[in-house]
């Protein structure tokens, strides 16, 4: 599913405002085609707004919900199979991290029946779900009437019309619902909202996204030319220049430029074929990353790397390869240097192929795609190259270089270790994306553990491995490198402190990302999004509220809302939200799509904002119900910020709102109007 970087709603609340809308995306319509005397083909055709999907019948579990048809039972009829579905639009979902199919603009479902007696009419309904690239919208249920006797067949609107009974017995109060009704609620006068406009998010977010891979990249290539395939070709290659251009000094310098240069191009010319895959489809970077088997695969590889770190084995690329570049080293000029680049690029592969590897994996998980793998690519080959051209620029530097020896050795063990703690990063998506619910929390904290574990007793000479030389005594970085491992294994350990309040463990901030969330737990599941404490009851949290005397930030999502799942997982634990949702209000989450049954009490019937009736079945249709007839809209995510007692709107309502500056105006203008209203 296409996800824009960044997407801002604000909306105004309350009855007599313009920013509120009742979206109704998806007009079905029903056609029938006789197949014989007594068979016929049933065909429902769901026409959908432009920028909107109508999900399939066929989600996996914990997917969006799908489209569902529900037949009246009797005998009078018989099913032919089940509804048929055209191919749709298949993608990786990067936020579900499921294969996800949905249809665009107009789509038809067929069933066939065949009739036991002579019928006029065949009535069903069908339940579905429709999001766009900024909000998904609650279930919603629509009835179905399929005419079979032509001179009496009718537009299916005429026919849902007739169908629907609107009965004012029934209608239930609001006020019996929920406490209160909609003209109780009043909008506080407020100066403050958020002011940041759509561009300056984008132009923010990308840019620092792109450097930030960039640095991860410089990083990487620092760290592979600290290896025993690297850093001993910097002197022989240097003084290859230098000698060979001893009557010009400045030919010499110029032709170490020239080659550092191509290491660079040859590291972005690694991120080319992605780029001619982004173009093919923008997608399919997604589907790589959030495929679980390709994530097993990595796991795969990068605990083969580590082991070839480790010393166990070397991982070579075919020697015919560096053969056929070291015969084009022979060629005079700029070719002759170009294939000395490509040569150090290949021999050196057992070393820099696991670091750009991690790169690799890395930005194929991350939104920007190709052009953040050839921003880390173009940080590697800078590091890399930049060290050939500098000190053919300044020869006298090379005297202060360390000597090689085992240190180099013990630089590749500690990439070992960071590439199998790694590769229990990549099990675990796989764990999350297949819902295997094996690799939770405290499995993944204590692999990291015995890792890390591992590698400070590596630095302190406890274990050995085939190429570590002798240590007759251990150096200051070695020490100071044990010390920092062993902090942190502490700190790791600190991640098995339950967090009273939210009744989970504590989570880690430097492991987000890396490891599952806190609430993903064997002992201590949670339910609330980051560990918060949240209610999901409204009458419960405005109890809650009124006790401690804090505004609400009433939250209406869904299990299966793309974006709301993002905000809760990249916007709500950023520190400058997290304080807010801790400190400062009572988070009441409204879940739209939640099935569970309501009592019999509250299975009553409403009025529906745009017309009509229903029955309130389950929690998600009495909070959508909610939603649209207290506040004018049925889109999620949508924010709500209120006062404890819920009758006063202290600011502007916001839906999806990826910017965390942005998001956290929001909440500090329900504060300061709630200063107000006191």
């Amino acid at each position: 599913m296409t996800r824009f970087l960044v997407l801002v709603l604000l909306f105004l609340l309350g009855p007599n405002q313009g920013y509120t809308q009742i979206y109704d995306p998806v007009v079905w319509d029903t056609d029938v085609v006789v197949l014989s005397e007594n068979e016929y083909e049933l065909q429902a055709i769901a026409r959908i707004e432009e920028g909107w999907h109508l999900y399939s019948q066929n989600v996996p579990k914990d997917g969006p919900i799908p489209t569902h048809f529900i037949f009246e039972t009797s005998t009078d009829y018989e099913l032919l199979g089940v509804f048929e579905e055209e191919a749709g639009k298949v993608v990786n979902d990067p936020v579900f991290k499921l294969r996800i199919t949905y249809f665009e603009g107009k789509t038809i479902f067929k069933q066939r029946i065949r009739l036991s007696k002579k019928l006029d009419t065949i009535k069903a309904s069908v339940e579905f779900m429709v999001c766009d690239d900024e909000r998904c919208l609650p279930p919603n249920e629509v009835d179905l009437v399929f005419n079979l006797n032509p001179s009496s067949r009718k537009s299916a609107t005429e026919e849902v019309a007739a169908a629907t009974i609107e009965s004012e017995s029934n209608m239930a109060m609001d006020g019996q619902l929920y406490g209160m009704q909609p003209d109780e609620i009043k909008i506080a006068a407020s100066n403050c909202g958020n002011q940041m406009s759509l561009s300056a998010q984008k132009e923010k977010g990308a840019k620092n996204s792109l450097w930030q891979i960039f640095g991860l990249g410089f990083l990487g290539g620092l760290l592979a030319l600290l290896t025993p395939c690297v850093f001993p070709m910097i002197p022989l290659t240097v003084s290859f220049f230098t000698k060979s251009a001893e009557n010009n000094k400045g030919k010499g310098i110029q032709n170490a430029l020239i080659y550092g240069f191509f290491i660079l191009s040859v590291y972005l010319l690694l991120s080319v074929p992605f780029h001619l895959l982004d173009s093919v489809n923008p997608d399919i970077l997604n589907e790589i990353s959030t495929n679980v088997w390709l994530n097993v695969i990595f796991f795969i590889v990068f605990v083969a790397f580590s082991f070839s770190f480790f010393g166990f084995y070397e991982l070579t690329l075919p020697s015919r390869w560096t053969n056929q570049t070291t015969k084009g080293e022979s060629t005079r000029g700029l070719v002759g240097i170009f294939f000395m680049a490509l040569t150090l690029a290949l021999v050196s592969f057992s070393c820099t192929g696991p670091i750009l590897g991690s790169l690799l994996a890395g930005s194929l998980t991350s939104d920007g795609g190709a052009w953040q793998l050839t921003m880390g690519m173009a940080g590697f080959g800078l590091a890399l190259g930049m060290p050939f051209a500098l000190f053919a620029m300044f020869p006298k530097l090379m005297d202060s270089l360390p000597k090689s020896g085992g240190w180099l050795n013990t630089t590749k063990v500690i990439l070992g270790f960071l590439e199998l703690a790694l590769a229990i990063k990549f099990l675990s998506n796989a764990d999350l994306v297949d819902h295997w619910e094996l690799l939770k929390i405290e499995p993944f904290l204590i692999l990291w553990i015995i890792i890390f574990t591992g590698l400070g007793l590596y630095l302190l000479g406890k274990i050995k491995f085939p190429h570590d030389s002798p240590i007759s005594k251990l150096s200051w970085p070695r020490w100071t490198g044990a010390f920092l491992i062993f902090a942190f294994v502490l700190y790791l350990v600190s991640g098995f402190r339950i967090n009273k309040d939210a009744k989970t463990f504590t989570s880690l901030t430097l492991l987000s990302g890396l490891a599952p969330p806190a609430g993903y737990s064997y002992l201590y599941p949670n339910k609330c999004p980051n560990n918060l404490n949240c209610f999901k009851d409204l009458q419960e949290g405005i109890e809650h509220a009124k006790k401690v005397n804090k505004p609400i930030l009433l939250d209406f999502t869904g299990y299966a809302c793309v974006n709301c799942r993002k905000m809760e997982e990249h916007v709500w634990p950023k520190p400058k939200i997290k304080k807010y949702l801790e400190q400062d209000y009572v988070l009441i989450s409204l879940y739209v799509d939640d099935k569970k049954v309501l009592s019999k009490e509250e299975q009553i019937e409403v009025q529906r904002s745009n017309g009509g009736s229903r029955k309130l079945k389950n929690y998600g249709h009495k909070w959508a119900h909610f939603q649209t007839q207290f506040f004018k809209t049925n889109a999620q995510p949508y924010y709500v910020l209120l006062s404890p007692d819920g009758k006063t709107i202290l600011s502007k309502a916001v839906g999806y709102t990826p910017d965390e500056d942005a998001y956290a105006a929001f909440l500090s203008c329900g504060l300061l109007t709630m200063e107000s209203v006191k």
